[in-house]
C-alpha cells in the first residue's frame, strides 16, 4: 500500500471530511421523512434494471434451452417451441417497458404462462419453477426498496 490507510467512520476516528454519524443519520430522517433511503443514486433506476435485467436474462436462457430440451428430454413438439419462442420474445419486450407499471404485473403474468407450458413439456415447468422463484425475489427487492 503505498497511501494513508484511512480508518471507517464509527471504528475510530472519522475520516477527514466525512461528516458525522449523527449528521447522516439526521439527513436520511430529513429527505425520507423518518425513512430511512436506500443509498442508492435512483431508486426507480435500479429498480427497473433488476426488473429488465431478469426478464432479458430469463429469454436468453428459454431460447438456449430448446436445443438441450429437445435431445434430452424428447418429444418436444412444435406447440412447445412456439410457446418457448414467444415467451423469449414477451420477455424481451417487457425488458424494454420496465417504466411503466403495468410492466411489473404483466411480468408476473408472464410467468405464470411460463408455469403453464409445463402441460406442454415438464421442462419447461421446472424452468417455470425456477424463474417464478427469481421474479419473486425481484418483486421482493422492488418492495424493499421503494417501500
Amino acid at each position: 500500500m503505498t497511501g494513508p490507510v484511512e480508518e471507517r467512520p464509527g471504528k475510530g476516528a472519522p475520516t477527514e471530511g466525512a461528516p458525522s454519524e449523527g449528521a447522516q443519520t439526521e439527513g436520511a430522517q430529513a429527505e425520507g421523512g423518518g425513512q430511512r433511503r436506500s443509498g442508492l443514486r435512483n431508486p426507480d433506476k435500479a429498480v427497473r434494471g433488476l426488473g429488465a435485467g431478469t426478464l432479458a436474462l430469463e429469454a436468453l436462457v428459454l431460447l438456449l434451452a430448446i436445443q438441450p430440451i429437445r435431445v434430452v428430454g424428447g418429444d418436444l413438439s412444435g406447440a412447445a417451441i412456439a410457446a418457448i419462442v414467444a415467451l423469449a420474445v414477451a420477455c424481451v419486450a417487457l425488458a424494454g417497458q420496465m417504466k411503466r407499471a403495468w410492466a411489473w404485473h404483466a411480468g408476473t403474468v408472464l410467468q405464470g404462462l411460463l408455469l403453464l407450458s409445463g402441460l406442454l413439456h415438464w421442462s419447461l415447468f421446472a424452468l417455470g419453477v425456477m424463474f417464478a422463484l427469481v421474479w419473486a425475489y425481484a418483486l421482493h427487492v422492488r418492495r424493499v426498496i421503494l417501500g
